[in-house]
């Protein structure tokens, strides 16, 4: 389904008095509130494809109806979520669960909806139909050969798909490890998986990135190939210039200082891009901010200080997706709600006196450097965020918007309860 830009007026016209003593209270408060609102209207998140049905455990997956059983249904998903935001113009691939049998048509279909072609993803952590060799001893670590020039081609075939949409990114994740001692030579593994990633590399286009993703564990305990973020920046910079560490927020141990690790990838330019979610425990893959938001904020705040630093442009210069998945929520909702809070957090980032931060700093001046921070991080951010939205003709309250008209009931409608998400 979509929704019209008269049906959004319409909705928005009944909050807009408000909203704008809101925003003047807040244009009051913060001296560079204007520049801020411009930033957040060029600002997007990617979704990604395997997030538009409902998540599942390895206990059940609990089906809302109405879920995206096509590659066109999922692009309609995510330009309803756009033509709600303004800030999710992009749509993340997931091959080969997305594969685009026409992509002539499928990219037209993106370019109505105002949808770019995100990072594509390869999968070599499953065994699919058909396949000739298993991946459950590893796929580019495997000791034997074929099964690593299995992984290999599918990786360009990944690459192949993204030239045909417009996509200039390759998102690489791998399952490999072990479960138990002595399964594994450590050593051997690596060396594996850094010669298959020199294959694919030499696949990409001139104009192409690599994201190497890092887990800290799961789905193999013992041990992670790729097991944080210095194996992946290891492999990138052994790869070359065309090759980042791309950061999961929930692929780190507990209480793993994330932020530090974003400023040292930027510092060496070997920062890829962003899979945001949030956990409690572990890769619990939930909404954004719902859990730890001040951190989501320091993160947020050595990213804007960072690029800063380095010339960098906010909206193209890194890869920003969502990759959360949650079994109890309706997952358009769960997605409105993350791309709420990351643009909540972007706009805190951007409130930052950084000059009175330095100054603090070089003073050791502790306390000061703290309040700081927590001055922008306490600063009610929402009016700019709206604000945001209003300039890209989009929805003032995107949530309200999807819950007064009914959205998944429409489509339970469209497309039957029984409707499933491809994929997971």
């Amino acid at each position: 389904m979509r929704i019209e830009k008269h049906q959004i007026e319409a909705a928005n016209s009944d909050g807009i008095a408000r909203h704008q003593k809101h925003l003047q209270f807040t244009f009051d408060m913060v001296p560079n509130a204007a520049s801020i609102v411009d930033k957040l209207s060029a600002f997007n998140v990617a979704i990604p494809s395997w997030a538009l049905g409902a998540g599942g455990t390895r206990f059940g997956r609990f089906s809302m109806g109405g879920e995206p059983g096509t590659l066109e249904d999922k692009l309609e998903d995510v330009g309803l979520l756009h033509a709600l935001n303004g800030a999710s113009g992009a749509i993340s691939l997931h091959i080969p669960w997305d594969i685009p049998d026409n992509a002539t048509h499928i990219k037209a279909m993106a370019s109505q909806l105002d949808l770019r072609f995100d990072a594509m993803n390869s999968n070599t952590f499953q065994d699919q139909p058909h396949q000739a060799l298993s991946y459950k001893f590893g796929s580019l670590q495997h000791t034997d050969a074929a099964v690593r020039k299995q992984a290999i081609d599918h990786n360009i075939e990944v690459i192949s798909y993204g030239q045909a949409l417009g996509s200039q990114s390759l998102t690489v994740w791998l399952a490999d490890g072990s479960s138990f001692p002595g399964q594994l030579n450590f050593r051997h593994a690596f060396a594996n998986t850094l010669q298959s990633l020199e294959e694919i590399y030499k696949s990409l286009p001139s104009d192409w990135k690599m994201f190497i993703e890092y887990k800290a564990f799961e789905p193999n305990f013992y041990s992670m190939t790729v097991g944080d973020w210095g194996a992946s920046y290891m492999l990138a910079s052994k790869l070359g210039s065309k090759a980042y560490t791309l950061v999961d927020l929930g692929h780190h141990l507990p209480n793993a200082n994330i932020e530090q690790i974003v400023a040292i990838l930027l510092m060496e330019g070997k920062l890829g891009g962003f899979h945001f979610n949030d956990s409690k425990y572990g890769d619990d893959d939930l909404t954004v901010g719902s859990i730890n938001p001040y951190q989501l904020f320091l993160i947020f705040n050595e990213l804007v200080e960072g690029m800063d630093a380095r010339g960098m442009d906010h909206t193209v210069d890194l890869g920003w997706m969502i990759d959360a998945s949650h079994n109890i929520k309706d997952p358009l909702e769960d997605l409105l709600q993350s791309v709420e809070a990351i643009m909540q957090a972007y706009a805190k980032a951007l409130l930052v006196d950084t000059i009175a931060l330095q100054q603090a700093r070089e003073n050791n001046d502790v306390v000061k450097s703290q309040e700081i921070l927590q001055a922008a991080y306490q600063t009610d951010v929402r009016a700019l965020v709206a604000e945001a939205r209003l300039q890209n003709a989009t929805a003032l309250d995107p949530l309200g918007f999807y819950r007064s008209f009914q959205v998944r009931k429409k489509l339970i409608k469209e497309r039957g309860s029984k409707a499933v998400a491809t994929g997971l």
